[in-house]
């Protein structure tokens, strides 16, 4: 009897040793999350109706695929007004940096030569074959009166008698004045001859000299670089309008940035979209990572560290992440601390990343994250 005694006394104090050193063993750290995925919302720069809408909630795209298309509205005609002013302002620099033609130089040229011809006339003066002949014409006028008076004189003679008619005299009357009249102007004509040219009339004929060989220069050395830099500025400024008409154009059509998931479609034709609003959300399965919470006792992780990780969905399976980010102030802190319970409330966020050949883990599955690597 005392040996079975001794025995059973035996066997409980292996139990007991057991049982305490199970209790101070600690166990393997583990701390639950769930995955995430980066959510990528696109939209339009633009904005507008739409006219068709491609993308199915829950379909696989691939990066550059159609979701939706807007319609162009006044776009086409204002892409097509820029094209026009773009094609405009290359014509004039094209005409700028050739110059003026040979043509118009020749023709500038003959101008110039015109103007100073007629201004060396006007400095020489009425030539003596001039004065002379315009003497002959004061003569021959003078002649001319003479016997326009003599006529008159006839004509006064034979009215007195009424051998003529009033209707005669008047006639008689007339050549004379007109007579009178042309010896004047002959006289007149002379004077000026004689005269010579006046200091105004070569001013004038400088000046019109002076501005045909400036033109002429022009023509010959043709346009300004600050002309042609000008003209360089107006395309440049063209070519940007309808670069910016075409961007407008492409934003029209909203495609996947990325390869991923269609989360959400709540579009359809004849919709209005506004201007840089979110259309569509696409999940990136490219970029996952679990979000979990560690207590602050058990706070031995740091970035670049490799845990195991677990899901429901594959429980026999374990995959290997990387942490990546571990917050650097607690969350659900009480407002007074004061004992080492309280403190052991307080969490910190960590993040961990996901290897690339995770693709079958989705966001949303709920994870296991193992700080201790523990079968």
């Amino acid at each position: 009897m005392a040996r079975w005694i001794g025995i059973l006394a035996i066997i409980g104090v292996i139990l007991i040793g057991v049982l305490v050193y199970s209790q101070q063993q600690t166990p393997p750290l583990k701390v639950s999350g769930y995955i995430e995925a980066d959510e990528i919302r696109v939209g339009s720069r633009v904005g507008g109706r739409v006219k068709q809408v491609t993308a199915v909630e829950g379909a696989e795209v691939q990066k550059g695929d159609l979701l939706v298309e807007l319609e162009p509205f006044d776009l086409l005609e204002r892409r097509a007004e820029a094209e026009a002013s773009l094609a405009r302002q290359q014509a004039t620099l094209a005409l700028i940096r050739a110059g003026f033609r040979e043509e118009e130089v020749i023709q500038a040229d003959a101008h110039r030569e015109q103007l100073a011809a007629k201004l060396l006339e006007l400095k020489n003066g009425p030539r003596q074959q001039d004065i002379k002949a315009a003497d002959a014409r004061v003569t021959l006028a003078n002649a001319e009166l003479q016997l326009a008076r003599q006529k008159h004189e006839r004509m006064r003679t034979l009215y007195n008698r009424e051998a003529i008619s009033s209707e005669e005299i008047d006639e008689s009357d007339t050549a004379l004045q007109i007579a009178m009249a042309n010896l004047a102007v002959r006289n007149e004509e002379l004077a000026l001859l004689k005269e010579g040219t006046r200091a105004e009339e070569i001013a004038q004929a400088e000046a019109q000299l002076k501005e045909a060989e400036a033109s002429w220069k022009l023509k010959v050395n043709g346009y300004r670089k600050e002309e042609i830099q000008e003209a360089e500025a107006a395309v440049a400024t063209a070519q940007a309008a309808l670069d910016v008409v075409d961007v407008q154009l492409n934003e029209l059509k909203i495609e996947a940035p990325i390869q991923g998931t269609v989360e959400a479609v709540d579009l359809q034709p004849g919709d209005l979209v506004g201007t840089n609003a979110p259309v569509i959300s696409l999940l990136d399965h490219s970029h996952k990572w679990v979000r979990a919470f560690v207590p602050e006792n058990r706070l031995a992780v740091g970035v670049g560290d490799e845990v195991m990780l677990r899901v429901d969905a594959f429980p026999n399976e374990k995959f290997i992440g990387r942490v990546s980010y571990v917050s650097r102030q607690a969350e659900f802190t009480p407002r007074n601390v004061q004992t080492s319970e309280e403190r052991a409330k307080q969490v910190f966020r960590i993040k961990v990343e996901l290897p690339q050949e995770a693709q079958r883990l989705r966001p949303g599955m709920a994870a296991d994250v193992w700080l201790e690597d523990r079968e």
